[in-house]
């Protein structure tokens, strides 16, 4: 038999211990579906500072060919430009570094951020031998690159050009079969 003394103290049993226990389907389902609802409202925002990031980089790609090409024009090319981005990838004797980085320079065209990139230039029958290895008449008097995006999906797509004139143009649609070797594009406006 008990005694009444260790019935009082014996703590006291709640009437619904399950509902103390942690969340109810309701608070979880809340959860969830605030979580769903912010994220809607982040994800268009994110997607479109993605496309900045990746526009952004294929411009300063494209800024990168105009240095290196002048480079090369001046201190390889004996006034004469690399035809392709591969060329750009030969450096100088004597030298350690080549006129682009090697992400730049992998083939005819390269993919980087989300942009394709390729360069040509028409070869120039009386180009001379460059210090990098080009043969006599392997060289461009002249060149144009351009940046493609790779999805065209989503916003609204934005391509680039430049060429030996040095400045980057954009446009809304690809200027790889417009962009000339000097002078202005048919269609599209200069980057300031």
């Amino acid at each position: 038999m008990r005694s009444r003394e260790s019935a009082v103290e014996a703590p006291a049993r709640r009437a619904h211990p399950s509902r103390e226990a942690g969340f109810t389907l309701i608070d979880m389902l809340f959860v969830v579906g605030l979580i769903g609802l912010l994220s809607s409202l982040a994800v268009p925002g994110l997607v479109r500072a993605r496309g900045a990031a990746q526009a952004t980089s294929a411009i300063g790609s494209l800024g990168l060919v105009n240095s290196g090409e002048l480079s090369y024009a001046i201190t390889c090319g004996l006034g004469f430009y690399a035809p392709d981005l591969p060329t750009l990838g030969i450096p100088s004797p004597g030298m350690t570094e080549a006129f682009l980085p090697a992400e730049l320079t992998q083939g005819a065209t390269v993919i980087k951020s989300g942009f394709i990139l390729s360069l040509a230039g028409t070869v120039h029958p009386s180009s001379p031998a460059t210090c990098n290895g080009v043969a006599p008449g392997g060289s461009s008097a002249s060149y144009a690159a351009v940046a493609d995006p790779i999805d065209l999906t989503g916003q609204t797509p934005r391509f680039f050009g430049t060429n030996s004139d040095g400045l980057i143009y954009e446009d809304g649609t690809t200027l790889s079969l417009t962009m000339p070797e000097t002078g202005s594009p048919p269609s599209g406006h200069p980057i300031r």
